[in-house]
């Protein structure tokens, strides 16, 4: 892809936590990149280190080493993150839907002050926003009057979205965000997602599901240990992976997908 799209690069990105002997190495030397309107996976197991990475992209987290840069500027300053306007350019959506909205305010309300805070609008024009913004995630005016514990997860992760999306970014983060919500819930998602990326949003997806990985992302980065150990076209990973933990993960889901790399594995 050329360099005119593009949105992130990550250069040698490190995170430890700790000291001494209680140093924990989260992410190590990762480099990747996003560009305008791509749909990128990163896949690993619980305890892998893409959640932590997802939040230095997200300018949530500090890193220990290396360095972000969105369209060519360090997103990190001292103990500042994305200056010079950039703030509202990428957005993150976490897992826990329920633990990232205020149970005291309907899904409209929460829209709504996350519009005035990023469009700098009155409050009918940002409920206007708000509004429109939850019925494109198909969220209906009267579930939009309803408080997180009034809606499904599936509902949920929806308003979620719609809240991020009131930044207008040109990158949603997504940490898990069908781990939550059932299966059905989930395809609703993904179907937004895919519409969202026709728009040329950027969307980082960060999941332990190879299934979800798959669907939506044309690449990926395989995650061990806070390693990249594999990358490259989901298709070609996901057909014909190169490292044992990435044979491993597949191996381990239902479908065609991993039945064809159990005997993969039996064969090697």
């Amino acid at each position: 892809m050329s360099k005119e799209n593009l949105l992130m690069d990550v250069n040698d990105l490190s995170v430890t936590f700790g000291a001494g002997a209680n140093t924990v190495e989260a992410v190590k030397n990762c480099s990747m990149t996003v560009h305008e309107g791509e749909p990128i996976g990163i896949v690993g197991e619980s305890g892998s280190g893409k959640s932590t990475l997802a939040r230095v992209l997200a300018g949530l987290q500090q890193p220990s080493a290396g360095k972000v840069l969105y369209r060519g500027e360090n997103v990190f300053t001292g103990n500042k993150s994305y200056k010079n306007g950039f703030r509202n350019q990428v957005q993150m959506v976490f897992q826990d839907p329920y633990g990232s909205l205020n149970p005291q305010l309907t899904g409209l309300s929460a829209v709504s002050e996350a519009v005035r805070i990023h469009k700098k609008v009155g409050s009918d024009e940002a409920e206007a926003i708000a509004l429109e913004l939850l019925q494109q995630m198909g969220i209906s005016r009267l579930d939009a009057l309803k408080k997180p514990r009034q809606l499904s997860g599936g509902q949920r992760q929806r308003v979620s979205v719609a809240r991020a999306l009131s930044a207008s970014p040109s990158v949603l983060l997504a940490d898990e965000p069908t781990s939550a919500i059932d299966q059905s819930a989930q395809a609703q998602l993904l179907k937004l997602f895919q519409g969202l990326l026709g728009e040329g949003l950027a969307i980082v997806l960060v999941s332990h599901d190879l299934g979800v990985i798959r669907f939506l992302t044309k690449r990926v980065y395989v995650m061990k240990e806070g390693l990249f150990i594999e990358s490259g076209d989901t298709e070609t990973v996901f057909n014909d992976p190169q490292e044992e933990y990435t044979k491993l993960l597949l191996a381990s889901i239902p479908g065609e997908l991993g039945k064809a790399a159990r005997a993969k594995l039996k064969k090697s």
